[in-house]
C-alpha cells in the first residue's frame, strides 16, 4: 500500500468552500494564530513602549490677489491686471515654489538639519579631526543634500479643498524644532516670492537708465539752446512770417503787374485819342454886318449917283464919263449887294479841356507806369528775398524740429523712466514690508502633545495582528498538501472512500462512538 499526497492541482474536480470549511481551517490553525496575535501585539507594545514622542507643528499660508503690481512694459499708462481670482495653476505653483530645493536647502541651513544627531563630547571635538577644510566642506554639502532630500520627504504639504489655502505639516521629535523648521520654511518661502515675482534688480535698472535719459535730455536742451543763438528762436514761426510776407509781396507784384497793362493800356488809348483831339476848340461864333465897309460903299455909290446926274444934266447918257461912271456905279450896287450878302463871323476859340484832359491823363498814366513799374520789381526782388529766407529757415527748422523731437522723447522717456523707477520703489517698499500676495494665515506654534498616542501604536499593532494570524492560518492551510476529510478525498479523486481513521485515534472524543458527519484531522488510506 502507498500513500499518496494529493493538492488541487492534481485533482480536475471542483471543490466548493463553505463558510464551515473556512471555520474549520481557523480551528485547525488556532495555535498558529495565536501565536502570530501574541507576537505581533507584543512586538507592538513594544514599539509603542520604546518610540519616542513625535510633535507634529502646522501651518497654513494664504494665496490671495489683493496686491496687483503693474506690468514691465514701455507704456507710460499700464493695464493692471483686474482678475482677483486665484487659479489652481497659480496654487500648485506656489506649493511647487514652497517645496523648492534652493527653499529647502535654506531651511535646512537655517534650522541646522544637517548636522549629525550625536551630541557626544567626541562627536563635537573630534568629527572633523584629521580632515582637510575640503573634505569637510564637501561632507558638509552632502550632509546638507541628504537633509534637504529627507526634509523634502518629511514634509507634508497640500491644498486645502475649495479654498486657497495651502496646508504644511512637519514633524519632529523635537516639538520646539518642528516650529522652528516650519517658521524658517515661511520666511525662506516669502523671500523666495518675492524673488520670483519682481523682476531682479528692476529699481536699479531704472534708475540707471533714468540717469542716462536725464543726460541726454540735457545735451538735446543745450543742443537746441545752440542752434537759437542766431536769432532763430522758433525757426518754424519765422518761416511762416516769411512765407505770409512772401505771399504778400507776391501779391502785391501781381496787381502791379496787373496794374501796369491796365496803364500801358490806357496809355495807348490817351495817345489815340490825343492825336484825334485838337488843341483847341471855338467857343464863341459871332455873325455881323460891315458897317464901315457898306457905309463907304453907300457913301461912295451915292456920291457917283449924284455925279451921273450933274453930268446928265450937262451931257447925253451916251456920253463917254457918263457911261464910265454907270459902270462905276454897277460895280458899287454889286459890290455893296456882295457886302451885304457876306457876313462877318467872329469866333472865339479856347483851349479844348477834353485835350487839356487826356494830356493830363496821358502824364498821369505815365508816371503811374513809372510807378508801377518800381514798385513791381521793389516788390519782386523783397519776394525773391523772403523766398530766400524761408528757404533757409526752412532748413533751420528741420534742425530745429529734429532737436525738438530729441529733447520731447528724451523728456518722455526720461518720464516714463522715473514713473517706473517710482513703481520699482513702491513694489520694493510693498516687499520688504512683505505686503505681497501670499501670507501665512496660520502661523506655525510649538506643539505640545504629541502627534503619535501610543494606544493608537497598540490599537493598529492589534489590528495587524488579527489580520496577519488569519491570513498565516490560510497560508499554512494553503501549503499542506494532504487530505484531511473523506469529502476531499471523493471530491478530488472521485472515488469511494473505504476507511477513515481519526489522527488522535478517537475522531476528537474521549471514549465516544466516532461521528461520520463531523470532520476532524484524519489520514486517509487509498488502496
Amino acid at each position: 500500500m502507498e500513500v499518496q499526497y494529493l493538492t488541487d492541482q492534481d485533482s480536475a474536480g471542483v471543490q466548493s468552500h463553505t463558510l464551515r470549511d473556512l471555520v474549520t481551517i481557523l480551528f485547525r490553525h488556532y495555535r498558529l494564530m495565536a501565536l502570530a496575535f501574541v507576537g505581533i501585539l507584543a512586538g507592538a507594545t513594544v514599539v509603542a513602549l520604546v518610540q519616542s514622542n513625535q510633535y507634529q507643528s502646522h501651518m497654513k499660508i494664504l494665496v490671495k490677489r489683493e496686491r496687483i503690481d503693474p506690468l514691465v512694459t514701455a507704456q507710460t499708462a499700464t493695464i493692471p491686471q483686474l482678475s482677483t481670482q486665484v487659479s489652481e495653476e497659480e496654487l500648485n505653483s506656489e506649493v511647487e515654489l514652497l517645496t523648492s530645493s534652493d527653499v529647502l536647502e535654506k531651511v535646512v541651513v537655517g534650522s541646522d538639519l544637517q548636522k549629525p544627531k550625536g551630541n557626544s563630547l567626541w562627536d563635537k571635538l573630534f568629527s572633523g579631526a584629521g580632515k582637510s577644510a575640503k573634505t569637510r566642506a564637501a561632507e558638509e554639502e552632502t550632509r546638507v543634500a541628504e537633509a534637504v532630500g529627507k526634509l523634502g520627504k518629511e514634509l507634508h504639504v497640500g491644498l486645502v479643498k475649495r479654498t486657497n489655502l495651502i496646508s504644511v505639516e512637519y514633524e519632529s521629535s523635537d516639538a520646539k524644532l518642528a516650529a522652528r523648521v516650519l517658521s524658517n520654511l515661511a520666511d525662506s518661502y516669502l523671500e523666495k516670492h518675492v524673488e520670483v515675482h519682481r523682476p531682479p534688480a528692476a529699481l536699479d535698472f531704472f534708475q540707471q537708465e533714468a540717469k542716462r535719459y536725464q543726460a541726454g535730455l540735457a545735451d538735446a536742451e543745450a543742443r537746441l539752446v545752440d542752434s537759437t543763438q542766431d536769432g532763430a528762436v522758433s525757426a518754424q514761426q519765422q518761416k511762416e512770417s516769411a512765407l505770409q510776407r512772401l505771399a504778400e509781396f507776391e501779391a502785391t507784384a501781381r496787381q502791379t503787374q496787373a496794374a501796369i497793362a491796365e496803364t500801358q493800356q490806357r496809355i495807348r488809348t490817351l495817345e489815340a485819342q490825343e492825336m484825334s483831339t485838337p488843341s483847341r476848340v471855338v467857343t464863341q461864333v459871332h455873325d455881323s454886318d460891315d458897317s464901315v465897309l457898306l457905309s463907304g460903299l453907300r457913301s461912295n455909290l451915292l456920291a457917283l449917283e449924284l455925279k451921273r446926274t450933274e453930268l446928265l444934266e450937262k451931257f447925253e447918257p451916251n456920253y463917254r464919263p457918263v457911261r464910265e461912271l454907270d459902270t462905276q456905279i454897277a460895280q458899287t450896287r454889286k459890290a455893296l449887294e456882295a457886302a451885304e450878302k457876306s457876313k462877318l463871323r467872329e469866333e472865339t476859340t479856347d483851349q479844348d479841356p477834353t485835350y487839356a484832359w487826356v494830356k493830363e491823363a496821358l502824364a498821369k498814366a505815365k508816371t503811374d507806369l513809372a510807378g508801377y513799374q518800381a514798385k513791381t520789381a521793389a516788390a519782386t526782388q523783397a519776394a525773391a528775398a523772403y523766398r530766400e529766407t524761408a528757404r533757409q529757415l526752412e532748413k533751420k527748422e528741420v534742425v530745429q524740429n529734429d532737436l525738438l523731437r530729441n529733447v520731447k522723447t528724451g523728456e518722455e522717456n526720461y518720464m516714463l523712466y522715473l514713473q517706473k523707477e517710482e513703481e520699482a520703489r513702491i513694489s520694493e517698499a510693498l516687499d520688504r514690508r512683505r505686503i505681497i500676495n501670499v501670507a501665512i494665515a496660520e502661523p506655525p506654534t510649538v506643539p505640545s502633545l504629541p502627534s503619535n498616542h501610543r494606544y493608537s501604536t497598540v490599537l493598529m499593532g492589534g489590528i495587524l495582528a488579527i489580520f496577519m494570524s488569519f491570513g498565516m492560518a490560510f497560508v499554512a492551510e494553503y501549503m499542506d498538501p494532504t487530505f484531511r476529510t473523506p469529502d476531499e478525498v471523493r471530491s478530488f479523486l472521485d472515488i469511494k472512500v473505504l476507511a477513515s481513521l481519526p489522527k488522535n485515534g478517537n475522531n476528537g472524543h474521549n471514549g465516544a462512538a466516532p461521528n461520520p458527519q463531523r470532520t476532524t484531522p484524519s489520514e486517509t488510506y487509498v488502496s
